[in-house]
C-alpha cells in the first residue's frame, strides 16, 4: 500500500502544481525527457527512441506511457530502466523491434515484489506512545497519519494484534503527516500535546474517529471530552517542542525507508504486505518462533 500510495502523492503533487492536461500534452511532445539521456544519439535514433517511450507501457502497474510515466513520476525506477534499456540498445545499432525486445528482457519489464519483510534497521523509538509489555518479544513500529484512511482502516487490525498477543506484542507510535493531507500535522499536534499529559492513545482513538474533520476547532473539542487541561494542552500544540518531536519522527521515517502510511516495522523489519491479522500472524508466529530458537540455541551454547 505504501508504493501505491507514493505514487498517488507524487502525482497529486504535480497536478497541484500544473494541470494534468499540460503534462498530457507535454510528454507527447517533449524532445527531452527526464532521465533520459540522448545526448549520444543522431537525430534519426533519438526519434526512434522517442516514439518507442511515446507507444509502449511503463511496467509498474500506473497505466501510463513510458514517456509520460517519465514526466509525471520522474522517480519511477521502472521507466527510468526501460528507458536506459531502449536508449542503449538503438544506441548500439539495434532495431526498433530488437529494442523493444530488449527492454522486454530487462529486470525492469515486470513488476518485482518486494520482500514481505526487509532487512532490520534501527529506528528511535526514545519517547514515543507505546502499548503492550515493556518485555514484549516483538516489537512493531507504525509510522502513521490521523487523516490517513488507510491508517484509520489498520486501527482495529493492529488492536486485534495487540489483544491476540497480550504479552508478546508491542507497539510504539511514530508520527508521519503526509502533506497531501491538510489537517495531519496540526493533528499530529494535537497528538504529541495530548501524549504530554498522559492522554495520548485516547486522543489517537478519537482523532481516527474523527478523521474527517481534524479542524483545530473539533480538536479542542476532542481533547476537552477526553479530559485534557484545556489551557496547557492549547499552549503545547502550538510549541517549538511539540513541532521538533514531529520533524524528529518524520526524519525518523525518512531515514527508516518510510514512502507511505501506514507503514509499520516488526522488530525493525518494514513490513510489506497488507495489515490485517489473517496476514500479519503468520509473520508473528515466525518471529516468536524464531526468537525462542535463537534463546534455546544461545543456552545450548552456555
Amino acid at each position: 500500500m505504501a508504493f501505491w500510495l507514493r505514487r498517488l502523492v507524487v502525482a497529486a503533487g504535480f497536478c497541484i502544481l500544473s494541470s494534468c492536461l499540460l503534462f498530457a500534452q507535454d510528454w507527447k511532445t517533449a524532445e527531452n525527457l527526464p532521465g533520459v539521456d540522448v545526448s549520444k544519439l543522431s537525430a534519426a535514433q533519438k526519434a526512434t527512441v522517442l516514439k518507442v517511450l511515446r507507444e509502449g507501457e511503463c511496467s509498474c502497474g500506473c497505466n501510463m506511457k513510458l514517456a509520460e510515466c517519465r514526466v509525471v513520476d520522474p522517480s519511477c525506477s521502472y521507466s527510468n530502466g526501460l528507458a536506459a534499456a531502449i536508449v542503449d540498445a538503438i544506441q548500439h545499432g539495434k532495431s526498433e523491434t530488437e529494442a523493444i525486445a530488449a527492454a522486454n528482457a530487462s529486470k525492469w519489464a515486470h513488476v518485482q515484489a518486494p520482500k514481505l519483510l526487509d532487512d532490520p534497521v534501527q529506528i528511535p523509538t526514545a519517547g514515543a506512545p507505546v502499548q503492550g509489555p515493556q518485555n514484549a518479544r516483538i516489537t512493531i513500529v507504525e509510522f502513521s497519519d490521523f487523516q490517513c484512511p488507510y491508517c484509520a482502516a489498520a486501527v482495529p487490525q493492529i488492536n486485534a494484534i495487540l489483544k491476540t498477543y497480550p504479552s508478546q506484542v508491542k507497539l510504539i507510535f511514530k508520527q508521519f503527516p503526509l502533506e497531501i493531507h491538510s489537517q495531519a500535522e496540526l493533528a499530529a499536534d494535537a497528538a504529541v500535546a495530548a501524549q504530554k499529559q498522559g492522554k495520548f492513545w485516547a486522543m489517537h482513538d478519537a482523532m481516527f474517529a474523527n478523521r474527517n474533520d481534524l479542524s483545530r476547532q473539533n480538536l479542542l473539542l476532542l481533547a476537552k471530552q477526553a479530559g485534557l487541561d484545556m489551557k496547557r494542552f492549547e499552549a503545547d500544540i502550538d510549541s517549538t517542542e511539540v513541532r521538533e518531536t514531529i520533524l524528529r519522527d518524520v526524519q525518523d521515517g525518512n531515514r527508516a525507508g518510510v514512502e507511505g502510511t501506514p507503514t509499520i516495522f516488526i522488530n525493525g523489519q518494514r513490513y510489506n504486505g497488507p495489515i490485517t491479522v489473517e496476514t500479519l500472524k503468520p509473520i508473528l508466529d515466525a518471529e516468536l518462533k524464531h526468537g525462542a530458537a535463537v534463546k534455546q540455541t544461545a543456552q545450548i551454547k552456555h
